[in-house]
């Protein structure tokens, strides 16, 4: 299983959350950088099996405010997705 790490600690406001996302799971230059394409993204491009970590993740709340919590709903939009198509590799994340 690939495990992706994100550091609240780095993510400070939505490009630097974008940034990291695009980097870590080689999304390339045609990455939106936004919720849309973050949704995208991971319901269907990002090879599964798939863990986020996400450290300091209150930090990110924070500074993130209503966004980190769309980013968390899409989080757990893909992997209830990944449940119901019965895939036997999927997308997890963990807020820590």
């Amino acid at each position: 299983m690939s495990e992706v790490i994100l550091d609240g600690v780095d993510i400070l406001n939505k490009y630097d959350f974008h940034k990291v996302m695009s980097e870590s799971l080689g999304l390339g230059p045609y990455y939106g950088q936004n919720l849309n394409a973050l949704w995208d993204r991971l319901s269907t491009d990002v090879e599964r099996p798939v863990k986020i970590i996400w450290l300091h993740s209150e930090l990110s709340r924070k500074n993130l405010g209503e966004y980190f919590d769309e980013i968390v709903l899409i989080f757990e939009r893909t992997k209830q997705q990944d449940i119901r198509f019965n895939w036997d590799e999927k997308f997890d994340y963990v807020l820590k």
